[in-house]
């Protein structure tokens, strides 16, 4: 019996390093996608080495205790480029961090798979395309804040079914269709969708198309 209840721990222990080698491995490849992607003239991503087991000791990431990466803090450190699908793999990523950078490119509609992620900060970059309806999907979603970007389109009414938002800020876009007003939308102040010159005030439900001025 001794001999099988080692022969079992021994199994369950290799099976452990073996699935947490695969998902560091998968993260990393992730996180290094993101990494060729972008310009980085001060070398802050000089540590993220791709070849180590997991990207839990690259500067700038923040793991929890089964070494998944839950943290992204890359605001204000001068990177320019585009962000990639490869993101919506941080399944237990909470905090995206990416603001006062001078990133272009679309928001990859892969980031609505991030079912763990709280706060998504991209305001104060160069971003264009529209805002992917997909991030409906982030369920646990607190902090929304894409202003001082180029997003065009309408805001997503998917975003009005996210209870747990309490801060979205579009502000100095150029975004069309009306503000909603349902769901979180009824708390936010109307000054954090200014400076769109296309958006119309709050919608009067059942009045008026919510993509109004979109064409």
């Amino acid at each position: 019996m001794a001999a099988q209840a080692w022969l079992w721990t021994s199994l369950t222990v290799a099976l452990t390093f073996i699935l947490t080698v695969v998902n560091g491995n998968s993260e990393g490849d992730a996180l290094f996608a993101l990494r060729k992607s972008l310009s980085d003239p001060d070398n802050v991503l000089q540590s993220w080495d791709p070849t180590l087991v997991n990207p839990c000791t690259w500067f700038h990431i923040t793991c929890n205790q089964d070494n998944r990466v839950t943290r992204l803090d890359l605001g204000n450190s001068n990177l320019s480029g585009h962000l990639v699908p490869e993101l919506g793999k941080l399944e237990h990523l909470q905090y995206l961090e990416l603001y006062k950078n001078n990133i272009q490119g679309t928001i990859p509609s892969e980031l609505g798979s991030l079912k763990s992620l709280i706060s998504l900060d991209l305001y104060n970059n160069n971003i264009s395309g529209t805002i992917p309806p997909s991030l409906g999907r982030l369920k646990s979603l607190v902090f929304l804040r894409l202003n001082d970007n180029r997003l065009t389109g309408s805001i997503p009414r998917e975003l009005s079914n996210v209870s747990s938002l309490k801060v979205v800020d579009v502000s100095n876009n150029d975004l069309c269709g009306t503000i909603p007003t349902s769901g979180p939308f009824e708390h936010i102040p109307l000054n954090n969708f200014e400076n769109n010159p296309r958006l119309e005030g709050p919608e009067l439900l059942g009045l008026a198309s919510y993509d109004t001025n979109c064409s």
